[in-house]
């Protein structure tokens, strides 16, 4: 099988467009051409996990956190990510994809307590996938330049291809010293009988794109525009809250998180006790998001880490607090993603980690 298989269902699954402005999602190493048969899901990629991949005989590997966040400026040995690269072992990205995604990592946490009417805590603005491409034609060549942008990748909309908007006009030019125009003269204002071509590009096919044009356009200096498209406004965001069918004491749910997470204990700030209707969850590091806890009027939340001040602020707004250490609360969904993808790419062996496990131990 493909790479490009495997990154067609995670982008079907989390979407990258989604993903927080600030994050390093997708496909962080390797060739989409490269042919891959097993694949090891874990949150972190470190060496222990490089080394449980060699010994299963990996050749993917779908890392929630991004092994590559910043920029680097070398790539050399001992590094994890060179060791990756010299061996064909590809690594892709979802971290926050994930998060905002439906079914993904909040949702699961949703899922473990039942909650429904269930809505994000924050919506995500997201960034759209495409771009216009603008360009103006004359008449004769509108179809060879045409095909030749579709050929390349631009006019599909949905299930709809060779998708565009074509409008008549009048193009001007003066051809200065050294031009050889295909219509008219150098060294003469000339006016031409032009068509205006409007199509849709994928992000990621710009170069490709605009090499067709220039390599199927007649004229020596073609003119077009790409403009930015504004994605339309989704319902999607980060975190969750929602309802428990019927309030639950604080520690029945303390008691459920431990098991379904399966991990020995919790941090607790605020109230210890007491009924609990109303929760939100945010997987990982989600401090930022509790004033909207707060404001929505949860009465618990559910997060990985949050800092000692905001640990404060929700005690003393009454709201209960448990952190369960960043990565406990993100793992949980690495079950859900295998099964999805089990699902959809039968061909493919799929392993989760035993050797991922969060840096922090409480003892």
């Amino acid at each position: 099988m493909q790479l490009s298989a495997l990154i067609e269902q995670m982008e079907s699954i989390a979407p990258t467009r989604h993903a927080e402005s600030w994050d390093n999602v997708g496909l962080l190493a390797g060739d989409p051409s490269q042919s891959i048969s097993n694949v090891l899901l874990t949150i972190d990629y470190t060496r222990e996990v490089a080394d449980e991949g060699k010994k299963l005989g990996c050749d993917a590997v779908i890392a929630y956190h991004p092994p590559i966040f910043k920029p680097l400026k070398s790539i050399t040995a001992p590094s994890l990510i060179y060791d990756a690269i010299r061996r064909g072992v590809a690594i892709y990205s979802p971290h926050t994809a994930l998060d905002v995604a439906d079914g993904g990592t909040n949702d699961v946490l949703c899922d473990l307590l039942g909650l429904v009417e269930r809505s994000p805590l924050k919506i995500v603005e997201t960034k759209s996938s495409q771009l216009k491409l603008v360009t103006f034609v004359p008449e004769s060549a509108v179809d060879a330049v045409s095909a030749a942008l579709f050929a390349a990748g631009a006019g599909r909309i949905g299930n709809y291809s060779q998708c565009s908007f074509r409008s008549p006009g009048i193009g001007t030019f003066f051809g200065e010293a050294g031009s050889n125009p295909a219509v008219g003269e150098s060294g003469k204002l000339e006016r031409a009988d032009e068509i205006r071509i409007e199509t849709v590009v994928p992000a990621n096919r710009i170069a490709q794109i605009v090499a067709a044009l220039r390599a199927a356009h007649p004229y020596e200096e073609p003119a077009f525009d790409l403009l930015q498209l504004a994605a339309p406004p989704e319902p999607r965001g980060m975190g969750r809250i929602g309802t428990l069918p019927a309030s639950v004491e604080c520690a029945a749910l303390f008691e459920r998180l431990k098991k379904d997470l399966e991990i020995p204990s919790l941090l607790v700030a605020g109230p210890a006790a007491g009924p609990i209707k109303r929760v939100a969850v945010c997987a990982g590091a989600c401090g930022d998001l509790l004033d909207s806890a707060i404001a929505q009027k949860a009465d618990l939340y559910i997060t990985g880490e949050m800092r000692h001040h905001d640990a404060l602020k929700a005690a003393a707004a009454g709201l209960t607090v448990v952190c369960t250490l960043h990565s406990n609360s993100e793992r949980i969904t690495l079950k859900r993603l295998k099964d999805r993808l089990e699902q959809s790419l039968p061909g493919l062996r799929l392993h989760l980690s035993a050797a991922d496990r969060d840096p922090f131990v409480i003892h």
